[in-house]
Order: C-alpha cells, then sequence, then structure tokens
C-alpha cells in the first residue's frame, strides 16, 4: 500500500526509514513538544514496534515513512492508530525533519492520510493531540479542518515536566 501525492510518497516503514526515525527520536529539539527524546536501544525497540505489519483490526500504530519524490528524500513519518474500532475514530500523528518543515510536506501526507482514513479504512472521525507549544503542528490540524476540542492539561510528561496538550477532531460528516 502506498499513498502517492504531488510531491510526496507515503509508504509503510520500512527498514529504509529507520535512521530519521531514530534520528528524531533522539533530538532534544524534534522531541521538544512530543516526548522526553529516546535513547538509541529505546529508538530501535519504537522502530520496530512501528514497523510491524497492520491491518484495520489492529491496535497499534500504522505509520508511514514520507518521502519526496523527486529526490527519494526522506523526510519524516505519519501514522494513524483506531483508538476506538466499535465508533471507527483514529489518532493521527506525524513528525517532519526540521529542514523539510514550512514547505507543505506536512500538509500534503495529511491530506492524503486523512482521505484514507475516511475513504478507506471507513473511519468517522479522526483526533490529534499536540503540545500547547507546538504552533506548527496545531496550526497544520486547523488550517486541514480539525477542530480544537479541548485541552487536556498536564498531560503529558516531557523531559520531567507536564505540559499541556490540545486536543482537536476532525468528524467525516464536517469533512
Amino acid at each position: 500500500m502506498q499513498l502517492t501525492g504531488k510531491r510526496i510518497q507515503l509508504c509503510p516503514f520500512d527498514y529504509s526509514d529507520k535512521d530519521l526515525f531514530i534520528e528524531l527520536s533522539m533530538s532534544a529539539a524534534m522531541m521538544e513538544h512530543v516526548y522526553t527524546p529516546f535513547t538509541y536501544d529505546e529508538s530501535t525497540a519504537a522502530f520496530e514496534v512501528k514497523s510491524q505489519p497492520w491491518s484495520k483490526t489492529s491496535d497499534s500504530w500504522f505509520t508511514l515513512g514520507i518521502t519526496e519524490i523527486s529526490s527519494g528524500e526522506k523526510l519524516g513519518s505519519i501514522g494513524i492508530k483506531i483508538v476506538n474500532h466499535e465508533a471507527k475514530i483514529g489518532e493521527v500523528s506525524f513528525m517532519m525533519k526540521p529542514s523539510a518543515q514550512g514547505k507543505g510536506f506536512a500538509s500534503e501526507a495529511l491530506s492524503l492520510l486523512k482521505d484514507y482514513a475516511f475513504a478507506e479504512l471507513t473511519l468517522n472521525k479522526l483526533t490529534a493531540i499536540c503540545s500547547v507549544n507546538n504552533i506548527g503542528s496545531y496550526k497544520l490540524l486547523e488550517k486541514l479542518g480539525f477542530q480544537r476540542e479541548g485541552c487536556l492539561y498536564q498531560h503529558t510528561l516531557i523531559n520531567n515536566t507536564l505540559v499541556d496538550d490540545y486536543v482537536y477532531g476532525l468528524c467525516l460528516r464536517s469533512f
């Protein structure tokens, strides 16, 4: 399975995505709004979990690598996890390397994943959670039609500090 846009292609995680995933997972700057940076061993273990086969009935993340078509460069990753199979609700998440940020790649990737989630996975709603300080992420979510549904106070522990998170949702009926 692959999803192809104008400038990028999304493909299920494979070993060609491993180095970038580990680099980003260990980067204090990249993880500032996500979680405490992983060690190398934690990053490797997380990659192994995220690169496992996935189906619509899975309870794990379906993670896809984001590759620029023209150069073949790995730009980041995006994923979806069906958090409520009965109500057909999926959570999305994404991470782009710094040199790919602000160029529309994440927007294109999220648009492709959003279309796939509603059309192919027949989900009813997508959600996303991001730090209140992660301005780039929540502006992207809002740009693509996600609505801020609330704030989870002291929700995520990052570097021994409790951080507030925004919760976003996008329902099929508003899509």
